[in-house]
């Protein structure tokens, strides 16, 4: 028999709702089974109604097998209690996962297919929640909240990782999938120009900047116009709009879709500084690198033809771009450091014990004049000690 929804829905079940709905009928079935199911929580199912259901069966006595064949009040007694989280449970509906589970005694094989599906939710909303963090507008430093997030997600495949270990003749690498091409902003290519005509006029500050790679650059010509003047400037050789130019043709960017007024027309406008630009441009690759990062798991963690072992792969192999990517990021923009003197910059908000200060020497005034530097006042100190008024009189 099929399954079917406690609400009633239409929606064509999956291969996780039969796994959910068998392993259910298992435990109503034969409650002992429970001791048997591990690696799953109430969490682990993907309905509200599966959830309290199991909830109610882990934490109710169970019967013995004298009293579940003989009297109904220990299923009652289950309803019930999931009832109080799912009022569309029905006891039509109990009956229906009862009929539904093939064999009790395979029900660790069943929680074993709802730990997979769970794992694969659990990747698919992290990598949801990347993506999103990626595109929020309203957070004031992106970089570093994407980062955070970027490391929650690696903790998540972390722990799956570590409930399902390689299996002996299982495919270790997942097939490719196709992704959406990401659009190219207006601004970042405005911004990515300036860059190149800056670096051309401006040559030198091109060795400032080894952080920033031309794929960190959105466009095809700019990241080779990029590999230009870096390799220019590697084999100080002279730059200008004509020697990148040079370049540019010897390097084949001359094409049919990009001629010799497009490049210079790039490299005519410059502005600001190049580690500015340069900062801008690896901080827009940063936020792509995570956005991809996160829509590649996506689509990997959706397709229940790869296994969550391969989808563990995928992710490390993807999450590994972004770390390299924070690397350059973390040269590029250090932390602050804070300076030992500024460690405390108001006064204490508390008083200190009142003492008595000494009295100042009568016979020298100037102690009290501004603060000597150390050189200074160690040579006024040793004409002190020299002087006839200072030597006690026998």
């Amino acid at each position: 028999m099929p399954p079917t929804h406690p609400t009633g829905s239409k929606s064509a079940p999956s291969p996780v709702d039969y796994a959910e709905q068998a392993l259910l009928g298992a435990l109503l079935l034969e409650p002992h089974r429970t001791d048997d199911v591990t690696g799953i929580t109430a969490d682990s199912f993907s309905t509200t109604e599966h959830t309290a259901l199991y909830t109610a069966l882990a934490t109710r006595r169970r019967p013995t097998p004298t009293e579940h064949a003989t009297s109904t009040k220990w299923l009652e007694e289950v309803l019930a209690a999931a009832r109080q989280q799912a009022r569309g449970l029905t006891t039509s509906y109990l009956h229906t996962l009862t009929q539904v589970c093939p064999r009790p005694a395979h029900a660790p094989a069943y929680a074993r297919m709802i730990e997979s599906a769970h794992a694969r939710r659990r990747l698919q909303s992290a990598a949801e929640r990347l993506v999103h963090t990626v595109h929020d507008v309203s957070l004031p430093h992106p970089a570093r909240t994407v980062l955070a997030t970027a490391d929650e997600l690696a903790a998540v495949v972390d722990d799956i990782a570590t409930r399902f270990p390689p299996r002996t003749g299982a495919r270790h690498r997942a097939p490719a999938l196709p992704l959406p091409a990401a659009r190219d902003s207006p601004q970042a290519v405005a911004e990515e120009q300036i860059l190149l005509a800056t670096a051309t006029a401006y040559p030198d500050s091109i060795e400032d900047v080894p952080w920033l790679l031309p794929d960190d650059l959105t466009l095809p010509l700019h990241a080779g116009l990029w590999r230009c003047l870096t390799t220019l400037t590697r084999h100080h050789e002279p730059i200008d709009r004509l020697t990148v130019l040079w370049e540019a043709a010897q390097r084949g960017l001359l094409d049919s879709s990009h001629d010799e007024a497009e490049i210079l027309h790039v490299l005519a406008t410059p502005a600001g500084s190049v580690e500015h630009w340069a900062t801008r441009a690896l901080h827009r690759a940063l936020l792509a690198t995570a956005e991809h990062t996160g829509r590649r798991i996506n689509a990997y963690a959706t397709d229940l033809a790869i296994t969550p072992f391969q989808l563990v792969a995928v992710a490390r192999r993807a999450i590994a771009e972004i770390s390299a990517v924070r690397a350059r990021w973390q040269h590029a923009s250090p932390a602050p450091r804070q300076s030992p003197h500024s460690a405390r910059v108001c006064p204490p908000t508390t008083t200190a014990p009142a003492t008595r200060a000494p009295h100042p020497p009568a016979t020298h005034p100037q102690s009290r004049s501004r603060p000597l530097s150390e050189g200074k006042l160690g040579r006024q100190q040793r004409r002190r000690e020299l002087r006839p008024s200072m030597i006690p009189r026998s």
